[in-house]
């Protein structure tokens, strides 16, 4: 099993980066800003969380602008390879019907989309940093292990309902209601420990998204090094969930051309 993955991803993956490439480009062509709207938007949100909760609710977090940005950028990618894995298959109904392709590299293709406006917002993150004068410890190091891991349980997760998604013509309203259910408790424009007392504290491990974007936060903005017990728990059960996704994906891939 193992070996026929490495095997696909390796033949498949030219197909993946030319594809997205493909999609980047096309999404930009008409438009007058380009590429600056993967900036703009996660931008011009943050400004607005910045100001309901910094200002009108009064937040006292330290580098308020920055605490959120990060968050909406790690949410934007999570939110879009989510919310786009489920009609995955039959939104790319023309080529899964007329060549064989692994159907989770659909999902890598989306991934590199999507990957690509994260690490550009990320860019954005680090002139932040430069203008609020935060300064970069050695933490900085836990930057990409923190990033893979949640590209990793993004796609682990995007495996299930990518094959869900085939069969079950509501799961996109269901996900739609849990993604937003989901954004409120991970975090994004507050810190869960701090704000829900005693479930907080909780919510901010066993969640894997609170987690993973509190540790982005911690070793970016606050100079401290995430759980590192926590990470390794989710490392793992991203690993095992990846594997039985992709594993029921060859199980069932045949059956999808059939329904779709």
């Amino acid at each position: 099993m193992i070996n026929r993955i490495c095997a696909d991803v390796k033949r498949y993956f030219n197909y993946t980066v030319i594809s997205a490439r493909c999609d980047l480009m096309a999404e930009v062509a008409s438009s007058y800003l380009n590429w600056v709207w993967w900036i703009l938007e996660p931008f011009c949100m943050m400004l607005i969380y910045a100001f309901v909760f910094g200002y009108v609710f009064g937040s006292k977090e330290k580098y308020f602008a920055v605490f959120i940005f990060i968050g909406l950028t790690m949410w934007n990618f999570f939110n879009h390879v989510i919310s786009g894995s489920v009609k995955i298959v039959k939104a790319n109904k023309g080529i899964v019907t007329k060549v064989y392709i692994p159907k989770y590299m659909l999902l890598i293709q989306k991934i590199w989309v999507n990957g690509f406006k994260m690490v550009v917002s990320f860019g954005v993150v680090g002139l932040m940093l430069i203008c609020f004068r935060i300064p970069v410890t050695f933490s900085i190091l836990m930057f990409l292990p923190i990033l893979f891991l949640h590209v990793l349980f993004t796609f682990a997760i995007a495996t299930f309902l990518l094959h869900l998604g085939v069969f079950v013509e509501d799961l996109t309203n269901v996900t739609t209601i849990v993604l937003r259910f989901l954004m409120y408790m991970t975090g994004i424009f507050y810190n869960v420990e701090k704000k829900i007392p005693v479930v907080g504290y909780y919510l901010s491990r066993f969640n894997p998204l609170a987690y993973i974007i509190s540790a982005m936060r911690e070793i970016l903005i606050y100079k401290k090094m995430p759980e590192l017990r926590y990470y390794f728990l989710w490392l793992a059960v991203s690993l095992v969930l990846a594997y039985l996704g992709v594993r029921n994906i060859y199980k069932n891939e045949n059956s999808y051309v059939k329904s779709i």
